[in-house]
């Protein structure tokens, strides 16, 4: 695994150059789910692309970018999936914007499959957080050299003061509205920029919250990407003594989708966010 990881931070070093010096238009192309392509995006895609397929362990790769799944090595062990470049479409305003990467074992693309994850912040600084199943979720920032130095195990508190609540209020259900207007009747702070990376770094940095992205009139089963975002993403929560579930109240870690594209409804958060969640949305039985 530390060979991919070292792969993601060359990575993670030629996209952050990206960002600053290329084009931020957009592309005459749409990705595999329709949504209209920047060229940053296509290019992040090619980035990673090229690094990821040099290494012998891993066998295939699916990017939220493309339909099909690229085989690299057949003798390799993983199957990387990967959002290039999550929140691209702020990132012509100057915010944070990042690269999301579930490395899964084998062909087991699922909760139970994945054996590790990390993802990239493009911000004021480049910051990267990876996780190995079993292991703390692990922080690091890059210098002026160009190198990553270790920062610390990440933990979230029982409770947080963050509430980043995703989706188009006008579709979302009477039920979620009441639930994020309790977060706030109780103090909570508003913390939502458009970018899943940056608003879940914040809650795992500042110490707790809550991120949410229910099922909405106008997409019911989620906007966000099973295994490009919300398994990577589910157990690097788990990792920091958060828990990640959809509107079930199941385990995100514990969903197979049907395809690689497929969506869901999806709350990250400490203890007591979800423990409120769960009484509002009935889900405790």
């Amino acid at each position: 695994m530390v060979t991919i990881f070292e792969n993601i931070k060359k990575i993670a070093i030629k996209i952050d150059k990206a960002i600053k010096e290329e084009d931020l238009g957009y592309s005459n192309n749409c990705n595999a789910t329709g949504d209209n392509q920047l060229k940053l995006d296509v290019a992040s895609d090619a980035l990673i692309e090229h690094e990821l397929k040099t290494n012998r362990l891993i066998k295939a790769l699916i990017s939220e970018e493309k339909e099909d799944i690229m085989k690299v090595n057949q003798d390799g062990k993983y199957t990387v999936c990967y959002d290039p470049l999550d929140g691209s479409s702020i990132v012509d305003v100057n915010l944070s914007v990042g690269s999301i990467f579930g490395i899964y074992e084998g062909d087991n693309l699922s909760g139970d499959g994945l054996v590790a994850a990390a993802y990239v912040v493009y911000g004021p600084r480049l910051e990267l957080v990876t996780v190995v199943k079993g292991q703390p979720a692990h922080h690091y920032r890059s210098g002026s050299s160009g190198l990553f130095s270790s920062q610390c195990d990440i933990y979230l508190n029982e409770k947080g003061k963050l509430n980043a609540p995703g989706g188009t209020q006008k579709n979302w259900s009477a039920t979620h509205k009441k639930f994020i207007d309790s977060l706030f009747a109780e103090g909570y702070r508003l913390r939502y920029s458009g970018g899943m990376v940056p608003d879940l770094h914040q809650i795992l940095l500042k110490g707790g919250g809550l991120f949410s992205y229910p099922g909405t009139t106008d997409k019911p089963n989620g906007k966000l990407r099973i295994l490009f975002e919300v398994l990577p993403f589910a157990l690097i929560y788990e990792a920091a003594n958060a828990e990640a579930i959809d509107d079930k109240g199941n385990r995100l870690l514990e969903i197979t989708p049907k395809h690689h594209h497929d969506t869901t409804p999806c709350f990250f958060g400490s203890k007591y966010e979800i423990a409120k969640l769960k009484e509002a949305y009935e889900l405790n039985g």
